[in-house]
């Protein structure tokens, strides 16, 4: 996988917790550099940690399964794209103001509901043999950026772009899941 295609898979992960972020940053009064560290933390750390125990419980059963991972990380990434253009196309109200506390109690289900999409990549990082280390760090440090920009956002724009967010998030995990497929395919030349 290459530093390009990482950085949109990592953006696309992060499109969750950043769509978070901006609630939060609604719900805060005031802003600090350390609340939006905080939150960058929670976010970036679970989407770090999430896809290392995928990548494990992967490489215990890719040698089993290599003929068709493939067509595995293509329908993990194409169900999590969907879901995430689902939320964003949803028509439910949402609330205007979450929770303004950042609270381990508050902040941990969060953190784990926004990075599960990031448990099923690293499943397919294991079929794909991605240098895991370097692949979760770059995608930890991506969302840890983008949730301080979405707590900022929140606080300056509201909810207006999270539905866009989620949308976009959830098409390039599409497109990355059918590059993967057609790929290994041969349909494609990289």
């Amino acid at each position: 996988m290459s530093l390009a295609e990482l950085f949109i898979l990592a953006v696309g992960l992060s499109m969750d917790a950043f769509a978070v972020a901006v609630c939060k940053g609604l719900s805060l009064r005031q802003v600090k550099p350390s609340q939006m560290a905080l939150v960058g933390l929670w976010f970036g750390g679970f989407q770090a940690l999430m896809p290392v125990l995928g990548y494990l419980l992967g490489v215990r059963f890719r040698d089993s399964i290599t003929a068709f991972d493939h067509w595995i990380a293509f329908f993990l990434l194409g169900l999590i794209g969907v879901n995430m253009i689902r939320e964003a196309l949803s028509k439910e109200k949402e609330a205007q103001e979450e929770s303004a506390s950042l609270s381990p109690r508050a902040m941990l289900p969060l953190a784990v509901a926004t990075s599960i999409d990031a448990l099923a990549v690293g499943v397919s990082f294991a079929f794909l043999a991605v240098d895991i280390v370097p692949a979760v760090s770059f995608i930890g440090v991506v969302t840890f950026l983008l949730s301080a920009a979405g707590v900022k956002a929140g606080a300056v724009f509201g909810l207006r772009y999270k539905s866009r967010a989620e949308l976009a998030g959830g098409i390039i995990l599409i497109l990355i899941g059918v590059k993967i497929l057609l790929e290994h395919l041969g349909l494609l030349p990289f």
